[in-house]
């Protein structure tokens, strides 16, 4: 039973590195030319597969809680495993595809029926050999990959262009990206990559450096190694910070950066519009909730990862809503816009899927299942709408484990005595 909050929740939630941020350090690491340290790094599913998948390839991968040693070695093949992460098998193949050998690839059965020929296909195009169109798949290995340019469709994922990137710099040629068809959803996180990749001394030129609209170009070189400190998780903080929104509380994170490439700082902009106050000190981010929230008219193209928080807000406000930009959403774990419309449909709400997003009508829901799909943001949705709704049961709250192993712990601390079912209780059960 998720916990229901008895008073607004005060609390203040340290939450544990970026996944993204982890995920493509790990990359880089491996293909440095030295040893490289990550140290905040997050260990979660997402993160345990990526180190085993560099394992399988040859990378010496040494862990002590969140610092991570990694040791480039020579690129070999193997079977890795995918799980359910879209970093793993979008960023991965490409690596593999240096290798010397072949490399094997599956994951969870859902995992399978995600968007992944546009990098596969993208591969072939450079010279990679590469057999199927999606998990399970096989990437065939001679020790180098030709390169060159190479037009994609990536408004399925951002990851589609930042898998590419990441490894292009030991492409014999390089590599140049051009992107054919609508927007590229979630532009921060290739933002991000190509950031990470510039401190790593590789030489990367954007479309402001193009003149092409939607081309990147990276050139070829070594990659440098990097010692790095991963930021806490703002994707992974906003829904802490939507407890707050949605009790009339205060939540604060600590160690928020003051600038930083991740999507989830946009998130304070969202609690913003919905009537909440959202201030920044030496303490971190601090989100106040409303006496009232309010619905929102908001484009989250660039943030869908935000989307079910957002949607959790939006179901408990006091105005309408409406959600637009994210009909990539349906190849993410689940089919996100499906899922959202279901649960809160199931729950009493009024809600109505459109082509590119959801329009929201507030409406008194009552508790019952809700279902998290295996996704580790439907199920942190159902933890905030259960806040403020009894009886709201979701089945499957271990599936934050995905990016944020002990979510339930984490939200048990931050309501304290301040609810009426105890999520520790419920987590032996099963559910939260």
């Amino acid at each position: 039973m998720a916990p229901t909050a008895t008073r607004p929740v005060r609390a203040t939630v340290d939450v544990p590195g970026s996944k993204s941020l982890t995920n493509r350090a790990l990359i880089l690491a491996a293909l440095a030319d030295g040893p490289s340290t990550i140290t905040g790094a997050l260990r979660s599913r997402d993160t345990d597969l990526m180190i085993a998948a560099l394992r399988v390839l040859g990378a010496t991968v040494d862990v002590d809680g969140d610092v991570v040693r990694v040791a480039p070695g020579p690129l070999t093949g193997g079977t890795v495993d995918c799980g359910l992460a879209g970093t793993v098998m979008r960023f991965v193949p490409p690596l593999a595809a240096l290798g010397s050998g072949t490399t094997y690839f599956d994951g969870d059965p859902h995992a399978r029926t995600r968007p992944q020929r546009t990098v596969l296909d993208a591969l072939r195009a450079l010279g990679a050999r590469v057999t199927g169109d999606a998990l399970p798949f096989e990437v065939a290995g001679d020790g180098a990959v030709r390169g060159g340019r190479v037009q994609l469709d990536a408004s399925g994922s951002s990851q589609f262009v930042s898998g590419l990137l990441l490894s292009a710099a030991r492409f014999t040629e390089g590599v140049v990206i051009e992107h054919v068809g609508p927007p590229v959803p979630s532009m921060p996180h290739i933002d991000m990559t190509v950031a990470m990749l510039r401190e790593s001394g590789v030489r990367v030129d954007t479309p402001a450096d193009t003149g092409e609209e939607t081309t990147w170009r990276v050139h070829p070189g070594p990659v440098a190694a990097v010692d790095r400190t991963v930021e806490p998780d703002l994707s992974n903080a906003t829904p802490f910070l939507a407890a707050a929104a949605v009790t009339g509380g205060a939540v604060t994170v600590p160690r928020w950066p003051a600038t930083t490439t991740q999507p989830g700082d946009e998130f304070r902009a969202v609690l913003g519009a919905m009537g909440a106050a959202v201030t920044a000190d030496e303490h971190g981010v601090t989100a106040h909730g409303p006496d009232r929230l309010l619905g929102i008219d908001v484009d989250l193209h660039d943030i869908g990862e935000l989307t079910p928080t957002v949607a959790a807000m939006a179901a408990v406000a006091s105005t309408p809503s409406r959600l637009r930009g994210i009909a990539h959403l349906r190849g993410h774990e689940t089919d996100r816009l499906a899922a959202l419309a279901a649960e809160l449909t199931a729950l009493g709400g009024t809600v109505v899927e459109t082509d590119d997003g959801l329009a929201i009508t507030p409406a008194e829901l009552t508790g019952g299942p809700w279902r998290a799909y295996a996704d580790h943001r439907m199920a942190t949705a159902g933890a905030v709408v259960g806040l403020v709704v009894p009886g709201v049961r979701v089945d499957d709250i271990d599936s934050t484990a995905k990016t944020l192993p002990g979510f339930a712990g984490l939200w048990a601390r931050m309501l304290g005595d301040d609810a009426v079912a105890s999520t520790s209780t419920s987590h032996a059960e099963g559910k939260s």
